[in-house]
């Protein structure tokens, strides 16, 4: 039998997928792209976080469950779009890091989606190569 996180995951997992792709052609949205681990091509996800100086800082809600955490682990090599310019960088996963406090220090309307929604929050941080 599937637990309350399985199904949860499947349930916020399947609207992600019809949603990212709206997200995603938003001016103002912020998008995380990834190289596919298996495919090795683009893979673009919208994001919510903040830029502090030459870090960007974001919390995942499905930790080593979300694909784009996958991808980070096969290769780290990243770029974050940021205000419509995109930036190359390095993800850090951070799984030691208080990713609930994090929270408290990005932008609020992603933060509460993301602890109402997320089972296993892991905090990633992106150093923006400049």
């Amino acid at each position: 039998m599937a637990s309350k996180n399985d199904i949860q995951h499947r349930i916020v997992t399947a609207m992600q997928r019809r949603l990212n792709p709206i997200l995603g052609r938003l001016p103002g949205q912020q998008l995380l792209e990834t190289v596919g681990r298996v495919s090795g091509q683009p893979r673009v996800t919208p994001i919510g976080g903040r830029r502090v100086g030459d870090e960007f800082w974001l919390v995942s809600e499905f930790g080593d469950r979300s694909q784009y955490v996958r991808n980070i682990k096969a290769d780290s090599k990243v770029r974050v779009r940021l205000g419509g310019r995109w930036y190359p960088g390095t993800a850090v996963l951070l799984p030691d890091d208080d990713a609930r406090a994090r929270l408290r220090q990005l932008p609020r309307y992603n933060s509460t989606a993301v602890r109402a929604f997320g089972t296993d929050l892991l905090t990633i941080r992106v150093d923006l190569e400049r």
